[in-house]
């Protein structure tokens, strides 16, 4: 009952609720029912009955055994009847179509009933049912907030941990290399410029190659260019040679 109608139990009781959600079928049933209904339920034959003989119709059914209606006294149990039966189908209600369900609004309206049963004997005036809400919703705001912080304090602890064992691993790899005498992050060091001063280097040894290849290549085609056209203006000779005999 705890896990499928708290805010019912919270109000009403266990026994009581349970059997108001068999009597109607299931706790969608009985959320979809209005409280005149929620009032009647368990006294269907005695309502039938009342009408046919144009009798008066019963005040509760079901709600009779709670200890709310045995409390009051025998003028108001009427009244009482009708104001518990509207808090059931609140809870009801409330129970169905939350995600989260929690029994504040069950104890509250429990604590709505008990003012109104003493408003009937003493006529001290109860709490509106708009704050008592607007009470339990701020209640519920500040447990939300308290579960947030927790959270953020427990991913902050992680993170320290995290931090604290890559700071005990780095202590343990520096170690030997104390020992010795030079510490682990020096000799990265010395490596890592070691490096750049070679890739520095191998870069400087590349360029001027690739320039003298380039001059090779220059030169290679600027012969083959004097070859051919010393071979045309020989040609060009010869033929200027030989027709000049030819006019002769």
């Amino acid at each position: 009952m705890n896990q499928v109608a708290p805010n019912l139990q919270a109000l009403i009781g266990d026994l009581v609720g349970a059997r108001l959600i068999a009597h109607a079928g299931s706790l969608t049933n009985l959320a979809k029912y209005p409280a005149s209904t929620v009032q009647i339920l368990g006294a269907e034959k005695a309502l039938f009955r009342a009408l046919k003989t144009r009798g008066k119709t019963p005040k509760y059914g079901l709600i009779f055994h709670s200890s709310f209606i045995g409390r009051a006294g025998a003028k108001n149990k009427g009244r009482i009847s009708r104001f518990l039966a509207n808090k059931c189908s609140i809870a009801s209600r409330i129970d169905c179509f939350t995600d989260n369900p929690t029994n504040l609004f069950g104890k509250k309206m429990h604590e709505q009933v008990d003012d109104r049963l003493n408003f009937y004997e003493t006529g001290e005036a109860p709490m509106k049912n708009e704050d008592a809400m607007m009470e339990v919703l701020s209640e519920l705001k500040n447990i939300e907030d308290e579960a947030e912080v927790p959270s953020s304090e427990k991913k902050k602890k992680k993170k320290k941990r995290k931090s604290q064992a890559a700071d005990e691993d780095d202590e343990e790899n520096d170690e030997p290399a104390k020992e010795n005498g030079v510490s682990s992050e020096k000799k990265k060091k010395k490596k890592r410029k070691a490096e750049e001063v070679e890739d520095e280097d191998e870069e400087v040894e590349e360029a001027p190659k690739k320039k003298k290849k380039n001059k090779d290549k220059s030169l290679l085609e600027a012969d083959d260019l004097n070859t051919t056209v010393d071979e045309l203006v020989s040609k060009k000779k010869k033929k200027k040679k030989s027709k000049s005999e030819n006019e002769e």
